[in-house]
């Protein structure tokens, strides 16, 4: 008999009484997420990069279709069943991507602030178009009832055109007054 070392953490031996197997890969689903979450939270930052990158217009007009929706505007497209309204008036957040309620993980803002729509690499819970790990529908989701997945992909691309957006723009910081030179008392 050995001392353990070598056996499985999982194993019967190393878990406590009331832990059981589906626990355990609960546990695992968990952190999986939890560094897939702070993963795509890096990347998303990292394409913002120092100069406030953003998306392209039409991303961006795709990606509030698909948050949004159009019914608002008179469409037939409802908001994502993941949308929530923010504390704040008039701000709304993803509620399926575990980001939170924040300035920084608002979708929409005012004027020339920068919202997590504006991200150039921005993932979506549901992989909708407009996002950086869009994946196309299935032939399945184009029989009744139509996946907004589907409706989005087949809209005509003028009415996402029409989808109202701002982009904000960067403005570089001023740059310091060059330091004043010490007189050298040369003539």
């Amino acid at each position: 008999m050995g001392c353990g070392c070598n056996k499985n953490k999982n194993s019967p031996e190393f878990r406590k009484p009331d832990q059981t197997n589906q626990s355990v890969d609960q546990n695992q689903n968990i952190f999986s997420k939890g560094i897939g979450m702070a993963k795509s939270f890096a990347t998303a930052i990292a394409s913002r990069g120092f100069t406030d990158n953003k998306v392209n217009k039409p991303t961006k007009q795709l990606r509030v279709l698909s948050c949004f929706g159009n019914s608002h505007r008179g469409g037939e497209l409802i908001p994502c069943e993941h949308l929530k309204e923010s504390k704040t008036e008039g701000k709304h957040f993803c509620g399926g991507c575990g980001c939170g309620d924040k300035p920084m993980t608002w979708l929409m803002s005012q004027g020339e602030e920068y919202s997590k729509l504006d991200y150039p690499k921005l993932n979506c819970p549901l992989n909708m178009p407009g996002f950086t790990n869009y994946t196309p529908s299935t032939p399945d989701e184009s029989t009744a009832p139509i996946t907004r997945k589907y409706y989005i992909e087949n809209i005509d691309f003028n009415e996402v055109l029409k989808t109202p957006v701002s982009l904000p723009q960067f403005k570089p910081p001023a740059l310091p007054a060059p330091p004043e030179q010490p007189e050298t008392g040369k003539v």
